[in-house]
């Protein structure tokens, strides 16, 4: 419906409620509605949900089509992030927002910071989702009120021009808001937990959950050590469960993102379930660590397991968990890929110890064998040192293919004295087209940076610290923070309007009219940043 047809509507409803709603500002109802596009949580799951599967399908047509994001901790964050998003590129497609639990954990939990290990409140994750969606929902309200500024001043000043063209700009609005893939880490429990959570997130917003194939109450940071697997049944009911909770809140199209940490965790909790050989639990249990054992030398208190006509005494641990061979980490990620995507998932996540290209291909390719459009949503996780590793990547190229690299110490490669070097500036370009070869090559549709506003707010922070608390004193904060953002253009300089003082004052002209006390007069100090 058309900004025109919404006043006309608005203007309708209030005159066929006769003298008792004389007073009510038809535009300025209308205005409200635009700039309330998305009523609930479930409205914006449905529309981000059409808008991920298409872009689902772009990919599937041209690799080059990728999508990203950044996880973002709070729902400010989300906010700036993709006005600076549609200032910069003038669009918010293929731009995503990430929900990372590692960062939920850290800094949204009531126990104060905590590790990866799902010990937060699982509430404070959906609490983020609609904490998020709030203020995308009020940048919209923001620029479009902004742009109802405009077309009043268009108008008083006889512009047609301008007002016809701020009206068509009113009618093609882009939103802020965008599909949020969310963290539902090993879903926090059995497969009931991880429904009724899944429930709570989609009907927050989430179009998308990224769910894990750990043991919830075992759950680790998918880059440390000491990652627990359950077996492919148990994972799969998870995936079953997210499903008839999107099936059931009506987001048929609702997207799963089947999380494999295979090729880190070494161990498993329990033995799979298995009725015949080569069934889904016997090739699970066919990666576990285990020697063949004579009947007559059975022990007190071990478990024993059979395959092909053998007797074996699996390796356990005193903690009570079972040991996966060496070397079966891949083997373990492909039948994990492939088993999920064969029962719902929709794409799938393969945590990595490094960013590495052809490792990533290699697993994919095998998968592919089975599913064709098989693809990956990838963490470029702040937990690699990226620096080091595309370093000892070229490093390692250039040594294979004989170049002299003598100059070089591989263990010492961060070390600023190389920045200058041929070596450096070749790791540089290939860090910086990462995203695009990957894509192109190892079946990455969508690239997210897990925790980088984490290390941002800090790096921040600090540089203020340092210069505010030192010599620089105020002029540490004006140099460095409000000169920069006054100049760049950064939205925020004008923090009342931000916040929304400019969408309370309309609104208080709608309910008041003249008599409306208004915060945005002469002397608002913002009047000093109208220039900016």
């Amino acid at each position: 419906m058309t900004y025109t047809d919404t006043i006309n509507q608005m203007r309708s409803l209030v005159e066929a409620n006769g003298a008792g709603w004389s007073a009510i500002d038809a535009e300025g109802a209308a205005r409200m509605v635009l700039q309330n596009r998305f009523k609930t949580g479930l409205d914006i799951a449905k529309y981000t949900a059409k808008v991920m599967r298409a872009d689902m399908d772009a990919y599937d047509a041209d690799p080059a089509a990728y999508t990203q994001s950044l996880g973002c901790w709070h729902g400010f964050i989300g906010q700036q992030k993709m006005i600076s998003i549609k200032k910069h590129f003038g669009s918010t497609k293929k731009r995503y927002l990430y929900l990372s639990g590692w960062m939920v954990a850290a800094l949204r939990s009531e126990f104060g910071p905590l590790p990866d290990q799902s010990m937060h409140e699982k509430t404070s994750v959906p609490a983020l989702i609609e904490e998020l969606y709030t203020f995308l929902k009020q940048a919209d309200a923001r620029e479009l009120g902004l742009m109802f500024r405009d077309l009043d001043a268009a108008r008083d000043a006889g512009d047609e021009v301008k007002a016809q063209d701020l009206t068509n700009q009113i009618d093609n609005y882009e939103t802020h808001v965008v599909p949020i893939i969310a963290d539902i880490d090993a879903g926090f429990g059995n497969a009931e937990a991880t429904y009724l959570l899944a429930k709570k997130m989609i009907e927050a917003g989430a179009c998308a959950l990224q769910i894990e194939n750990q043991v919830s109450d075992e759950k680790q940071c998918g880059h440390q050590d000491g990652k627990v697997t359950v077996p492919h049944e148990d994972f799969i009911q998870k995936i079953r469960a997210c499903r008839h909770a999107f099936l059931e809140l009506g987001v048929d199209d609702g997207v799963i993102v089947a999380r494999t940490d295979s090729l880190g965790a070494g161990l498993t909790k329990q033995i799979a379930y298995s009725t015949e050989p080569g069934d889904l639990g016997d090739q699970y249990n066919s990666f576990i660590d285990a020697e063949e054992v004579d009947p007559a030398n059975i022990k007190n208190g071990q478990v024993y397991i059979s395959r092909d006509g053998k007797l074996l005494e699996p390796k356990r641990l005193p903690s009570n968990l079972y040991q996966f061979r060496p070397g079966t980490g891949m083997d373990r990620v492909v039948l994990d890929c492939v088993t999920s995507l064969q029962n719902g998932a929709d794409l799938l996540w393969i945590e990595t110890e490094k960013p590495h290209v052809e490792q990533i291909a290699e697993m994919v390719d095998k998968v592919r064998e089975t599913i064709p459009n098989a693809k990956l949503v990838y963490n470029n996780s702040p937990s690699f040192n990226w620096t080091l590793n595309f370093r000892q990547q070229v490093y390692d190229a250039w040594d294979e293919a004989g170049k002299d690299v003598s100059v070089y110490d591989r263990t010492k490669l961060m070390s600023v004295d190389y920045d200058d070097t041929e070596l450096a500036a070749e790791a540089d370009e290939k860090i910086r087209t990462f995203q695009r070869d990957a894509s192109a090559r190892a079946g990455i549709f969508h690239h997210l940076i897990t925790l980088p506003t984490y290390h941002t707010a800090a790096l921040s922070t600090d540089n203020l610290a340092k210069r505010y608390f030192g010599e620089e004193a105020m002029l540490g904060y004006v140099l460095n923070v409000q000169r920069e953002e006054i100049r760049q253009g950064i939205a925020c300089v004008k923090h009342q309007n931000m916040a929304g003082s400019d969408i309370g004052d309309d609104h208080k002209e709608y309910f008041a009219g003249e008599a409306a006390l208004k915060a945005g007069g002469k002397d608002n100090t913002m009047n000093q940043f109208a220039a900016a």
